[in-house]
């Protein structure tokens, strides 16, 4: 890559930056072309040499949150637990590095939870598309445990990863608007270890 390669490269990463940013704190629809550039101190030119529009650089931005959300929960191995003391201590790490993700970085939290999924009709489905991507890695797990006989056998592991990620984002949307996000994504982690391995009932 050149030099001016190079140059170009870093300007885009530093208006998806930006714009990234700006989305979060204005909302999407209430952010302007104008507000990314001014984040920057740049013109609208140098934005539209990059850049088509607005919707344009929201699929980058998106895309970007969605692939740190991933890296995070790729980072351990479905196949490496072969017990269910080992699932469970692999499912209490994988929770507690989302939820400080989404405790200590709130501007992803909110991009991907709120402001894209209503941004237009393809926005929505691109996001619920991303969801899937994240139930089918959840699912990983389920099945490694199925078919080594310590999770339950029979069990809809499709289903089941929905509904575990559903939690998920339950957590991510309360940790928004909490007042101490750190004490609030202990509770998550607790409550969620107790439904996942505990069950409710007394």
């Amino acid at each position: 890559m050149t030099t001016t390669e190079q140059r170009a490269e870093q300007r885009r990463r530093d208006i998806v930056d930006a714009a990234f940013k700006v989305f979060s704190q204005r909302g999407y629809h209430a952010a302007g072309i104008a507000d990314i550039a001014a984040e920057l101190q740049i013109g609208h030119g140098t934005f539209y040499r990059y850049f088509e529009n607005k919707r344009d650089i929201l699929v980058h931005v998106v895309n970007e949150a969605a692939a740190r959300l991933m890296s995070v929960m790729a980072e351990d191995d479905p196949q490496r637990t072969n017990s269910l003391a080992d699932y469970r201590a692999q499912t209490e790490h994988i929770c507690a590095r989302l939820f400080t993700l989404f405790a200590e970085d709130r501007a992803l939290t909110r991009l991907l939870f709120v402001e894209a999924l209503g941004a237009d009709p393809e926005m929505t489905l691109m996001i619920q598309q991303i969801y899937r991507g994240m139930a089918a890695g959840t699912e990983k797990y389920l099945r490694n445990g199925v078919a080594k006989g310590f999770l339950r056998k029979g069990m809809d592991t499709e289903i089941t990863a929905q509904a575990l990620n559903g939690m998920m984002i339950a957590c991510g949307m309360s940790l928004l608007s909490a007042e101490d996000p750190a004490t609030e994504r202990d509770r998550w982690i607790r409550a969620g270890m107790q439904i996942m391995f505990d069950g409710i009932v007394a």
